[in-house]
């Protein structure tokens, strides 16, 4: 999924139905119990990941600032709040075990309860504070490239800049790698949290791409798309994507997505989407074959254009380990899969015309966003594949296969599979079914 905008995003706390669904029940209290379990997570994410992620980057003060109407995009996390004119979100490693955290000038009625921040409610007299502390590094949210990591705008430099003054103003530099760091190492809470989030996907694409939602001859791919954005809208649910990609794929590759196009017998429709829930975002696909009259079981050719981007994924999930950087895992990823049989085309969607399966890998970073920040095995994501894959960085196993057609005259066609997973020091591990047939519509 290469689009990245924010879908919903304050109704991820209401508690609404999630009635006549096989997921998971909602309780009679869902906003506390949301609330509850993030307020969890961030408390763990404090204790246990913070203080390596400073440490490693060499950061003793790490300030997210933000102003009212425009916060950071890392706010979700840190814990939300009113914020004034002026707040900041301060993280001082004054040694021990424990990073002090401080939330100025950003007001929230129950973080006393949660007890994730040691001053819940300090002054905004930054100056003041940071001379206190006296940090040789300070970390701002500044990043050419990862947006998440980027959130401290040009106003808000300045003032920052003329705030603390020459001596403390020299000590600044990004914390875009903090930032990365901190926010995808994962607790075990996180991950809990992102397998409910990517079984709550799974099962609704695979409801929409069922008789449940689609009439063959009546149902166009847009009311596809609409079902699945009511569905979340119900649920509570946000997503860092536009509206879901509903697309079919024929011989001369995708041939209509998310409008009036109606759906027939012998399409082959797609859907690539995420949902967010509980700050955990995915990305995810699934593939269904319309039965035409007569058939019980997808064509052959597609059945085995399906088998071969299976290998491929097979090989992917048999590789990927920790303690490589992102782009050492992808070079090797790539001789791999070639080894297997397989080419590795020219570029995205640029394929030969030929008889041999062509391949394109883009297991992105995924989690604290449907395309995260974390270490990414991505070409569109040049820094992250600096980064070193670490135990719990979650990713999106994402990969396209081109497939020669006998009935398409030899054109190919295109196989996407995405599902999402973590890392650990076994390797890729799923965290909830991933794809492992093609749907059927009858």
């Amino acid at each position: 999924m290469y689009l990245v905008m924010r879908w919903l995003p304050l109704v991820a706390m209401l508690p609404l139905s999630w009635s006549q669904t096989p997921l998971r029940a909602q309780s009679a209290n869902e906003a506390r119990d949301r609330w509850a379990r993030l307020c969890q997570i961030r408390r763990e994410k404090f204790d246990y990941i913070l203080p390596e992620a400073m440490r490693e980057n060499g950061i003793d003060m790490w300030v997210v600032a933000m102003k009212e109407g425009n916060v950071d995009p890392q706010w979700d996390l840190l814990g939300r709040g009113y914020v004034g004119s002026t707040g900041y979100f301060v993280f001082t490693d004054r040694g021990g075990d424990r990073i002090e955290r401080a939330a100025l000038g950003i007001e929230d009625h129950h973080r006393e309860a949660c007890g994730d921040y040691d001053i819940p409610d300090g002054s905004t007299d930054l100056l003041k504070f940071v001379r206190e502390r006296n940090p040789k590094k300070i970390g701002l949210n500044m990043s050419e490239e990862i947006g998440r990591a980027d959130g401290l705008t040009h106003t808000m430099y300045n003032r920052i800049v003329k705030t603390l003054g020459p001596e403390y103003a020299s000590r600044i530099v990004s914390a875009e790698k903090l930032v990365s760091d901190f926010s995808s190492r994962r607790v075990a809470s996180e991950i809990v949290a992102f397998g409910d989030a990517g079984e709550i996907g799974r099962v609704l694409l695979e409801r929409a791409l069922s008789n449940e939602v689609i009439v063959p001859g009546r149902t166009t791919l847009a009311d596809v798309s609409w079902w699945l954005q009511n569905q979340m809208l119900q649920r509570g649910l946000g997503s860092s994507f536009e509206a879901p990609s509903v697309y079919i794929t024929g011989p001369t590759g995708i041939e209509a997505t998310s409008n009036d196009r109606v759906i027939q017998r012998g399409d082959v429709v797609m859907i690539d989407f995420g949902v967010g829930y509980l700050n955990m975002w995915t990305d995810q696909k699934r593939i269904a074959y319309i039965l035409k009259e007569g058939e019980t079981q997808a064509p052959r050719w597609l059945q085995n254009a399906f088998d071969q981007a299976r290998r491929i994924r097979d090989v992917i999930h048999r590789t990927i380990k920790p303690g490589k950087t992102a782009g050492a895992m992808l070079q090797l990823l790539e001789q791999e899969i070639a080894n297997a049989g397989f080419r590795k085309a020219a570029a995205f969607d640029r394929i030969a015309n030929d008889a041999v399966t062509e391949f394109f890998i883009g297991c992105h970073s995924v989690g604290d966003w449907g395309h995260g920040l974390g270490p990414s095995i991505a070409f569109f994501n040049p820094t992250q594949l600096t980064y070193e894959i670490r135990p719990t960085n979650l990713f999106s196993i994402e990969l396209f296969a081109w497939v020669p057609v006998d009935a398409w005259g030899g054109r190919k066609v295109r196989i996407p599979l995405e599902d999402d997973a973590i890392v650990t020091g076994r390797g890729v591990e799923w965290l909830y079914p991933a794809n492992q047939r093609i749907l059927l519509v009858g």
